[in-house]
């Protein structure tokens, strides 16, 4: 039901929850309770606990509600904040009633029935009707747990809660199985402050006399398309997301003066920006998972990942930096082709030049990223040159020359510097901090820009300490620059109003965002979503007996090779100091159709247990290449919302064109045509049942998904084929701009990460060149 811990956060509730309990009255009933509604889903948890005593031991029940629109088929609390060791409540609608149970978990499983001593009795209040159902219910013996552990009422505490809109297996059984939750959350309480000398009358259906008047719960956030009047500090800008983009446009805004507002959706990740989540062996460094670059295959397999977006259904970084906080931190500088305006950009951005050098210059490139300068693990890189060299490849250090680009191989090449993981957070983002015009605030997560037409008045967020009921607004001529990337710009602007019929009809609908979207008349149709592209991807797995494929990455975490954690905790040197790719290659390819596209490889030892192979192995040997399709590709796709607005793939973009097909098959058959040239080199995936075109074949589309969306919000001359002009402002809005990968028109020639980053130094030097902004 829920999938991860608080670990290191417990201690720090009043800090890291900007979702924090505050007192309401519930309207129906009367009754006061401590509680939260999350605005993602409009589910209002509530409680209320009996008078505290002076003497002996408290009360062991309370009073909880839980009000859901009716699309929420089961609702779960943690009471303790995590799943294992915790006592459970779930409950659900079935026809006019509520079923309700008590659960228990040891394990990241289905939870079974809890045998304490706690006992739900479902109250009077309880309705459902045909938008909502409402469960009040009594909860005795339920501040203490059979494991010894529970609730001290006396204090804070923190509470975790899970949504599902997939109903359970038999919603007629208490005990039904049901699947894992759709999303979930947590929210700081302070019990002690949850207590009502009417509890009594509460039981007895009398609402008593309560001492407070709001209706909802303050951390609710809500707005109209014509903005409430707010008494909250206005700003110049409003940048919304702190991945490269927003990063990026922040600096450069609050260098030019501006009185800038970044808003960061998710939390800390580097020990810099207040990340506390530490491997075991780097216990009192303060080194944390997203500082070492050697932990970067960890990301994917620890099962406490609360980096990910939850409420986005492919990966995506929801913390400080974004997606260059969990990404293999390959760097390469763009190139001429990845802003010619054959593949979309206007005529004004072909000269990128001054924008590259200036992010070079902030950040430089590393292909030795080790301290001592030395290079670790590098076995494949002897193996690919081999097998490269007689195959016409130039060994070549990639970043020397970004426009070579047709059979080249070179060392990878990262953005870590002194042998840590770096990027925009080590460094536009620290300049920015120093700046007392620039104010920086994480855990605040944007809705919708709240507007009147095409003026923005502000933004509308889940922090009421920022403004009434959330609110933030701009400074007379202020601007909001949307920076949340493909998946959450899109959502932000269909949450506001902007975007095509359909994505907006899904807002409409919704019980949660309705309220904030603007009248159809103001609605902007733009194509948002569509025009996706990622890169195709496609692993080959080999094995040599040179190549150390360092256990496979799978105890970098919990049980590295001591030796190498020492080295790195002593002078961040080692293996430790790199991510797991050693080796990148190109190769350009005619297509039939006149384009031409480029295939990239990239090598890491190690390969995703177990292989899929008839062929034994030594899995010590294993390493793998990614084969990527880039530039020239013509596949597209599209992306959006569900009923649930989650950001999600509406239409796959992976060779969905022929061509592109053909040529990344016969990228694949070039990388292994003069195999045998290498003596002890053994390709055992796709093994020898396969043909490389069965293999494609069968490749399962959604596993080519590189995460390297762009061209969602993409950049153009006409509303009808793109969202955001040369300036990045939105189409038919004063002051609203797109600066992330989403206005990225095609997909650069390597991982886009460097070409974002010019692409934001341009943008935002055309955003403080526009007339008319503060």
């Amino acid at each position: 039901m829920l999938r991860r811990s608080l670990l290191a956060l417990l201690p720090l509730i009043g800090v890291a929850f900007s979702q924090s309990a505050s007192q309401f009255t519930d309207p129906v009933t009367g009754f006061q309770f401590t509680g939260l509604t999350d605005p993602v889903h409009d589910v209002t948890y509530g409680f209320v606990f009996p008078p505290l005593v002076t003497s002996g031991n408290q009360s062991t029940e309370f009073i909880g509600e839980v009000v859901a629109p009716i699309e929420a088929q089961w609702i779960g609390i943690a009471l303790g904040g995590e799943m294992i060791g915790d006592l459970l409540l779930v409950a659900w609608p079935n026809g006019n009633e509520i079923v309700s149970s008590t659960r228990w978990a040891t394990d990241y499983i289905q939870p079974i029935a809890y045998t304490g001593q706690a006992t739900l009795t479902t109250l009077s209040e309880t309705k459902v009707n045909s938008t909502h159902w409402q469960w009040v219910f009594r909860c005795q013996g339920c501040t203490e747990w059979n494991n010894g552990e529970g609730i001290d009422v006396t204090s804070e505490g923190v509470l975790a809660w899970a949504f599902s809109n997939v109903a359970v297996d038999d919603p007629s059984d208490a005990e039904s199985t049901f699947s894992e939750h759709t999303d979930f959350g947590f929210f700081g309480i302070d019990y002690s402050s949850a207590h009502s000398s009417n509890y009594q009358n509460y039981l007895a259906g009398n609402a008593g006399n309560p001492t407070t008047t709001s209706s909802t719960p303050t951390s609710t956030s809500s707005s109209t398309s014509t903005g409430p009047t707010a008494s909250a500090t206005p700003y110049d800008y409003i940048v919304v997301g702190a991945g490269p983009g927003g990063i990026i446009s922040a600096d450069r805004l609050s260098q030019a003066g501006k009185k800038v507002l970044l808003l960061e959706r998710g939390g800390p990740s580097t020990q810099e920006t207040g990340g506390t989540y530490v491997a075991p062996w780097a216990e009192g460094s303060g080194l944390t998972k997203f500082d070492i670059p050697g932990l970067f295959e960890s990301l994917f397999t620890d099962p406490d990942d609360f980096w990910w977006c939850k409420d986005v259904t492919v990966f995506a970084g929801c913390l400080v930096g974004g997606g260059t906080s969990v990404n293999g931190a390959l760097y390469w500088y763009p190139n001429t082709q990845d802003f010619s305006s054959s593949v979309g950009w206007p005529s004004s951005w072909e000269n990128h030049t001054p924008y590259t050098s200036m992010v070079q210059a902030r950040l430089p490139s590393t292909d030795h990223p080790s301290t001592d300068g030395e290079r670790y693990l590098e076995q494949t890189f002897g193996v690919m040159s081999q097998l490269l060299s007689g195959q016409g490849y130039s060994n070549i250090t990639i970043n020397d020359n970004p426009n070579y680009k047709d059979h080249v191989y070179g060392y990878s090449s990262f953005d870590f510097l002194n042998g840590k993981r770096a990027g925009p957070v080590a460094t536009y983002l620290q300049t920015a901090l120093a700046r007392p015009n620039f104010t920086f605030k994480q855990n605040v997560m944007v809705s919708n820009v709240v507007r009147n037409g095409s003026q923005i008045l502000g933004v509308q967020t889940n922090d009421t300490t920022l403004g009434p009921n959330g609110f933030i607004p701009l400074t007379t001529n202020g601007r909001v620059v949307l920076s949340g990337g493909a998946f959450g710009t899109s959502r932000i602007l269909f949450q506001s109003g902007i975007g095509p019929t359909d994505m907006l009809q899904i807002v409409q609908g919704s019980s949660t965002a309705a309220a904030a979207l603007p009248p159809q008349d103001q609605w902007i149709d733009l194509p948002v979503g569509y025009n996706a592209q990622d890169n195709p991807s496609i692993n080959l797995v080999f094995t040599h007996p040179s190549v150390d494929a360092y256990e496979n990455w799978a105890d970098v975490w919990s049980d590295p090779r001591p030796a190498d954690a020492a080295q790195y905790l002593e002078n961040q040197s080692g293996v430790f100091a790199s991510a797991s790719p050693r080796v990148n290659f190109w190769r350009a390819y005619s297509g039939s159709d006149g384009f031409t596209r480029y295939a990239q490889g990239t090598v890491r030892p190690g390969a995703s247990l177990p292989l899929n192979t008839s062929l034994s192995y030594n899995s010590s040997q294993l390493f793998t290449i990614t084969v990527y399709l880039s530039t020239g590709i013509q596949s597209r796709g599209r992306v959006g919302i569900d009923a649930a607005l989650r950001g999600t793939v509406l239409t796959a973009p992976w060779l969905v064109n022929a061509d592109d097909k053909t040529v990344i098959l016969q990228a694949l058959n070039d990388v292994i045509s003069n195999m045998d040239s290498v003596p002890g080199l053994t390709l055992v995936v796709p093994d020898n049942t396969l043909t490389m075109e069965e293999y494609v074949n069968e490749y399962d589309p959604s596993t080519m998904n590189s995460n390297h969306w762009v061209s969602t919000t993409t950049i153009g001359s006409s509303a009808q084929n793109a969202v955001v002009d040369e300036n990045a402002k939105v189409f038919n809005t004063n002051n609203l701009f797109v600066v992330d990968a989403g206005i990225i028109p095609h997909l650069p020639t390597g991982n886009p990460q460097g070409t974002l980053m010019s692409a934001a130094e341009h943008a935002v030097a055309n955003i403080l060149a526009l007339a008319g902004g503060p």
